[in-house]
């Protein structure tokens, strides 16, 4: 299995309607055959600590069966769709992928 988790960082002028449609629209990533499993979420309102942060707008964990499956997920047009309506939102994306 790989578990690829993204975090959307997005830039100051973003509103909240605007927030509101990416995160309806980041669902359209499900629909990609390769993912086996799908998450997202906003900051959560645990306690602060040292180690937490929560300065990120979105979070996305998508699951995978192997390398292969992500690498599909990667390039597919609804990958690509879902970059080019959105990325204007975001300051920054940082991702982890773990196996």
């Amino acid at each position: 299995m790989l578990v690829h988790t993204v975090f959307f960082y997005f830039k100051p002028e973003v509103s909240e309607p605007q927030k509101t449609d990416f995160l309806k629209g980041i669902h359209m990533l499900e629909e990609i055959p390769t993912v086996r499993g799908f998450y997202v979420g906003t900051p959560a309102e645990t306690p602060n600590r040292e180690v937490t942060d929560k300065s990120f707008g979105t979070a996305l964990t998508v699951l995978f069966d192997d390398v292969a499956g992500h690498n599909v997920y990667g390039p597919h047009e609804i990958h690509d769709a879902f970059i080019a309506k959105y990325k204007h939102l975001w300051d920054k994306v940082v991702v982890f992928d773990a196996d």
